[in-house]
Order: structure tokens, then C-alpha cells, then sequence
């Protein structure tokens, strides 16, 4: 098993600090999600586990081990892979040549996303913003990575890409954990952990179910118009 956390963990960009002792533990084989609206944290916590924001107080612990001042290409040569929101893929370089970079042997990531196949010839630049997410998920799917970390990872897709997306995603052998602003619809009734933030801070840790029973006793109890 594998297990990462950030433990009472805060982040500043200047005179703001976004996380406020933000304390979330993730483990694998499993999915994990950090749930909030822009501005929330979520996307700060994700870069911190991955080490590409700084913490100004707290730790990142990755199986047992304070990663704390670990930089982040370290991580990622330990095993890490990070997926950003944006600027996910090499614009440069054509889809074939984002593949060969993970693994020479990429026919997996083509099963995964049948769609990429005709487009192996194509600047990834050009692609539209689902198939750049279909990319850069394939690359993190080749990695075989231990932890693998995924901002948003069905923005722009087609809601049977994104399904198929989460099905992947839950299927791995490894510690995964993706920022989302609301519970997938491909997460319903799958084993979850969720973290809910809300201005840099947890607001609710639990099971996916739970919080969805949750949610929708917040709904009925509120007025209709």
C-alpha cells in the first residue's frame, strides 16, 4: 500500500495564505478526491503533495517519510506524476512523440483513448482541450507511477470519455488523487475518499456515499422559492 498526506499544511502566494493547515491523507491502490469551488485550495493542495508549491508550515508525508523538502523532480523520479490543468502536454511535439516520452511501447495508452490513434501525427497544440486531457492522462496511465496526482481530469471531455476516464483512473494500481469542483457523476457508488475544502480549509473527510447523503440532506432542508 501507499499512502501520502499533507499534514496541518499551509501555503502563501505573497501576502495570502491559501491553505490553512490543511491536514488530507490519501491511499492506494484507490481514489481520493479534493472537492471545492475556485479558490478553494483544492488545486494549492494537489501542487503541494506533488511539491510544486512550497509549504510555509506543516509537511507532506509520503509512506511514512516527511517529503517535506523533497523537490519536486525527486518526487517524480520516486514515483509521482502530476497531471496539471493546463499545460498538461508538450504543444511542440506531436501526439505519437508526447507518448514515446513515457513509454516506447504506448499501444495501452491507445486502448485506454481509441480516439488518439488518428491523431498520433498531430501537433498536441492543435488538439482540442479534451483530447489534451486524453493525452496528458495517457502519459500519467504509461508512467506506472505509485501516486499520481490529476487536476480536473475530465475538463472538456464528453461525459462517456470522462465515465471511461474515472474507470481508468479508479482501475490503477496506485495512490490516485484528482481536484474536482463537484463529485463526478463516474464516482457515484464507487469507493472514494472525499476531502471538501472550502477557502483553505477541510470542511468535510469521508467516504464518497457519505458525502453524497450528505449533500442531499443539505438540499432538502433548504427552502423552495
Amino acid at each position: 500500500m501507499t499512502t501520502i498526506s499533507l499534514r496541518h499544511a499551509r501555503v502563501r502566494y505573497g501576502p495570502l495564505e491559501a491553505l490553512h493547515g490543511v491536514t488530507v491523507a490519501a491511499a492506494g491502490p484507490g481514489l481520493t478526491v479534493l472537492l471545492g469551488r475556485n479558490g478553494s485550495g483544492r488545486t494549492t493542495a494537489l501542487r503541494a503533495l506533488a511539491g510544486t508549491v512550497r509549504l510555509s508550515a506543516g509537511s507532506v508525508v509520503w509512506d511514512g517519510v516527511d517529503v517535506t523538502r523533497m523537490p519536486a523532480h525527486e518526487r517524480a523520479r520516486r514515483g509521482l506524476c502530476l497531471v496539471p490543468e493546463r499545460q498538461a502536454v508538450f504543444g511542440s511535439l506531436t501526439v505519437r512523440e508526447n507518448l514515446e516520452l513515457a513509454s516506447r511501447s504506448y499501444g495501452v495508452a491507445l486502448d485506454a483513448y481509441p480516439p488518439l490513434e488518428p491523431l498520433l501525427a498531430r501537433r498536441a497544440g492543435t488538439l482540442s482541450g479534451g483530447e489534451q486531457r486524453m493525452l496528458a492522462l495517457s502519459r500519467a496511465l504509461l508512467a506506472r507511477a505509485r501516486v499520481v496526482l490529476v487536476d480536473e481530469p475530465a475538463q472538456g471531455m464528453s461525459p462517456p470519455v470522462a465515465a471511461r476516464t474515472y474507470e481508468l483512473l479508479s482501475g490503477l494500481d496506485a495512490c490516485v488523487v484528482v481536484a474536482e469542483q463537484r463529485l463526478p457523476p463516474g464516482l457515484r457508488g464507487r469507493a472514494a475518499v472525499v476531502h471538501e475544502l472550502r477557502r483553505g480549509a477541510v470542511v468535510f473527510s469521508g467516504e464518497a456515499g457519505e458525502y453524497e447523503s450528505r449533500a442531499a440532506r443539505r438540499s432538502a432542508s433548504r427552502p423552495s422559492a
